[in-house]
């Protein structure tokens, strides 16, 4: 099994099936303002992945000081995670997975959505009540996917 990981508080997590025969996708679990690490702990401890792709992050210009530590924070969570239990992780860069699974694509998140909605037509991209798909499991799912085909 295969795990993307697009981080961040709206980002999220998914995992495929090295076959492509199953797949699942959930937003970034959160506790109140913070990413819950204990969530996606639990998740990764269940799912049991070969390896894990997390998309690599930066800091971007004009973005808050605040929200950068918050952001570089539940980032490191994630890395964190996957060294305490022992999951060998990849980090990819957004350039890199979009070029690879969303060729021929404009390589913005609806583009993501509509590459996953295709690929994973039985992955519910709305979770709960939502109406608007969630792109950061659109992302998380096409993670996996630059995984699977690595």
């Amino acid at each position: 099994m295969i795990v993307g990981i697009d981080p961040g508080q709206s980002g999220g997590i998914a995992y495929i099936h090295e076959s492509g025969a199953a797949s699942f996708a959930y937003p970034m679990p959160v506790a109140g303002k913070e990413i819950d690490g204990h969530a996606i702990a639990a998740l990764l401890r269940e799912w049991q992945p070969t390896v894990v792709y997390i998309e690599k992050v930066h800091s971007m210009p004009k973005q808050g000081v605040a929200s950068t530590f918050k952001f570089g924070m539940g980032y490191g969570v994630i890395i964190g995670i996957c060294d305490a239990l022992g999951l060998p992780y990849r980090l990819v860069t957004p350039q890199a997975w979009k070029k690879q699974v969303l060729a021929g694509t404009t390589k913005d998140k609806d583009a993501a959505i509509s590459f996953t909605r295709r690929a994973f037509p039985h992955v519910d991209l709305t979770p709960g009540a939502k109406r608007k798909p969630h792109d950061g499991m659109a992302d998380a799912l096409c993670i996996a996917e630059y995984g699977r085909c690595q």
